[in-house]
Order: C-alpha cells, then sequence, then structure tokens
C-alpha cells in the first residue's frame, strides 16, 4: 500500500512550519499501516516521536492527538512500550500514566531485534538435534539455525549504528 498525498512522490503537503507535527503524524502513520501495524499505534508513535514534552504525553493526550479511545491508546501504547519504541514514565505526585519515546529508539529496537535473533538462533539449535538428519524438518531448522546465525554475525546493527552516531556526533561538534 502506498501512501497517499498531494505532494511529489506520493508525499502529503507539508505546507507552512505549524502544519509539520500533522503532516509528518500522518505521514508516519500511512508507512506503518502499510507495513500491517494499526494506524492508530503509528500516529501514537509518530506524535511521541515530533512531541516537545519532556516530562511525558498523557492517555488523554495521546487519545486526542491520534483520534482515538482512551481504550485503543491503552492497547497501542502497551504493544509499543513491549516493542521498545516508547517508555511509561510517572510525575512525582500524579497517578496517571506518561509516554516517552527515546532520543534514539532506534537503537533500543535494534538491541531488542538482536535478543530475539539470538532467541531463536537457540531454539533452532536445539530443535536441530530432534530433527532426522536430512530430512525435511531438519533442513528446514537447519537453514533457519544458520540464517538467523549468519544475520547476528555478519549484520552487528547495534554496534554498526552506535559507530555512525559518534562518528556523525564527532563531525558536527
Amino acid at each position: 500500500m502506498e501512501p497517499q498525498g498531494g505532494g511529489p512522490e506520493g508525499e502529503k503537503d507539508e505546507g507552512d512550519e505549524g502544519a509539520f507535527p500533522d503532516w509528518f503524524v500522518e505521514s508516519f502513520a500511512d508507512y506503518w499501516q502499510s507495513m500491517g501495524s494499526s494506524r492508530i499505534e503509528g500516529r501514537i508513535a509518530a506524535h511521541l516521536m515530533v512531541s516537545d514534552a519532556t516530562e511525558g504525553v498523557s492517555a488523554e493526550e495521546l487519545a486526542e492527538a491520534a483520534g482515538a479511545s482512551r481504550g485503543s491508546v491503552s492497547t497501542y501504547t502497551r504493544s509499543l512500550v513491549a516493542r521498545g519504541f516508547v517508555r511509561l514514565v510517572r510525575r512525582p505526585d500524579d497517578r496517571a500514566h506518561y509516554y516517552v519515546m527515546d532520543e534514539d529508539v532506534w537503537v533500543g529496537f535494534l538491541d531488542k531485534e538482536q535478543a530475539y535473533l539470538r532467541s531463536q538462533s537457540a531454539l533452532a539449535a536445539r530443535a536441530l538435534a530432534r530433527t532426522t538428519p536430512g530430512g525435511p524438518a531438519h533442513e528446514r531448522i537447519r537453514n533457519m539455525r544458520d540464517y538467523l546465525s549468519w544475520l547476528l554475525e555478519v549484520q552487528q546493527l547495534p554496534a554498526a549504528w552506535r559507530r555512525f552516531k559518534a562518528e556523525r556526533d564527532s563531525s558536527e561538534g
């Protein structure tokens, strides 16, 4: 599904500076939805990405910004927290939940992804010992194990991202 919009190459028109958050939230939600996730979840993530609220955004604010019910916000923020995109924070003397997105949410995402790949690779290694060598299940599980191990060995994405950021930041200063 391609994002819809009126700008060049399907991009929505940003309009004036005041329209930036709305444009970004909708564009981000388009892509989020095109990858099979909920559009509301994409709006929540995008809203937190462009928010200047350093102490977090309340569920009520997210519901209004996403055009969603509080129940939907609760469901989707739990999912975003579980996947490492969002953190739940508290304010002193306030029982409400507030949500923030870390400055570099992407490294947290990569770390969780790497943990997933390691656990699935270990599962495949254990399963391989229980299959008949040369059989179809053995070959599928062997490919699973080797693919996941290869991803972990070759890509080294979290470390590569940290190096890239360090180089970028040192050249800007």
